[in-house]
Order: structure tokens, then sequence, then C-alpha cells
């Protein structure tokens, strides 16, 4: 403490911004965390319930019933809609019935993948900005102790080493706030890959079934 209190007005500008930065990026590292352990458990229970030989039919009706949904179970809601939509149409072919059922599912996983990496570009930025901006306040400490080690006219360590000190504080600081930045942006970006993947297969699947029904 008595480092940073000690420090130049203009490195204590820069630690304040960097705590600030960290601050926020550890909130948003807490939100995203339950965001998508909420979006992995909620499309794991959507799943037993589909494969589990639930009714198509009364699966869609409860999602109805629940308003917003979310993950997965949007993804098949959309899905669902559109085909019932499409078929209820009269003459309406088989391949147009897939491709508006396709459209409304690649349609409603974008929003969702969207809504899931919301922000995070945000985690990416104090990870690459942070060990600058530290750096950028230990240059400054540094010069403005080198210029008042000039001033006392005299030069030991006991009296540049404070100085240089209170600087360097600046960079830890900044790796402080740019390491779990970059740890937690790497983990959400697999994390948002991985549910992607697992949306792109239930697509898939989802689809040769309605696809199945469509020829019924």
């Amino acid at each position: 403490m008595s480092l940073i209190l000690n420090a130049s007005l203009v490195v204590q500008l820069v630690m304040l911004g960097l705590a600030l930065l960290s601050v926020l990026s550890w909130t948003l590292i807490i939100s995203k965390l339950g965001t998508l352990r909420s979006a992995r458990r909620h499309s794991e229970s959507f799943e037993q319930n589909f494969w589990g030989g639930t009714d198509l039919n009364r699966l869609y009706e409860d999602a109805r019933q629940q308003g917003e949904t979310v993950g997965m179970e949007r993804i098949f809601q959309s899905g669902f809609a559109e085909f019932l939509k499409q078929r209820g149409r009269s003459g309406a072919e088989l391949s147009d019935i897939m491709d508006g059922a396709r459209r409304a599912m690649r349609a409603a996983a974008q929003r969702e993948l969207d809504r899931l990496d919301s922000h995070t570009s945000f985690l990416a930025t104090v990870g690459s900005v942070s060990p600058y901006i530290g750096l950028f306040g230990t240059v400054w400490g540094i010069m403005h102790a080198f210029i008042g080690l000039g001033n006392a006219g005299q030069a030991t360590l006991s009296t540049v080493a404070p100085g240089i000190a209170e600087a360097l504080v600046a960079t830890a600081i900044g790796l402080f706030a740019a390491i779990p930045a970059v740890v937690a942006y790497n983990r959400f970006a697999a994390d948002v890959d991985r549910l992607a993947s697992r949306f792109d297969t239930f697509m898939e699947e989802f689809s040769n079934i309605l696809q199945r029904l469509a020829t019924r």
C-alpha cells in the first residue's frame, strides 16, 4: 500500500484504471460462469426429455407455456413451430418444409450462441491491453524516479530503488488484471464451441426426425 500511495499521480491513475478493469472482468467472469453452467445443465436436461420418448407435441407445448426458452429447447421450439407452420400450408413440398425448419433452427442457434458469447470480447481486450497499460505506468514511474534522482544530484541505490519499485507495481497490477481475463476468455470460448457442436448435432438429428414425420 505504501508503494501505491507514494507513487506519482500518473502511476496512481494507471493503477486505479487497472484495478477497475480487474473488477469489471471478474464480475463478467462470475456472471458468465453461471450462464454457461446453466446452459449446459439445461441442454442436458432437455436432451434427456427429448430422447426419453416424450411426445414432440407435448415437448413443444411445454416449451410454449414456459414463455422464454433457452439453449437447445429454444432451437427445438423454433424448428418445430416452423415445421408445423410449413406443414399446414396446402401443397407444401417436403424440401420447403425442411428448409424452413432448418433455417428457423439455425437462426435460433445463432441467437443463443450470440447470447452465450456476449461481452467475452471484453475479457480478450483486458487480457491484451492491461500489460501494456501497466508497462506505461512503469515507464512513467521510472522516468519520474530518474528525474527526481537527477535533481537530487546523488545516485545511490537507496534513493532510486523506491521509485522504481513503485513503478513496477503498475506492471504487477496489469498482469493481475490480464492473466485471469485471458484464462477465462479461452475457457469460455472452448465452452461455447462445445455447446455449438452439441447444437449442430441436435439440429441434424432433429431434422432427420422431422423429415420422417413429414413423409407420414
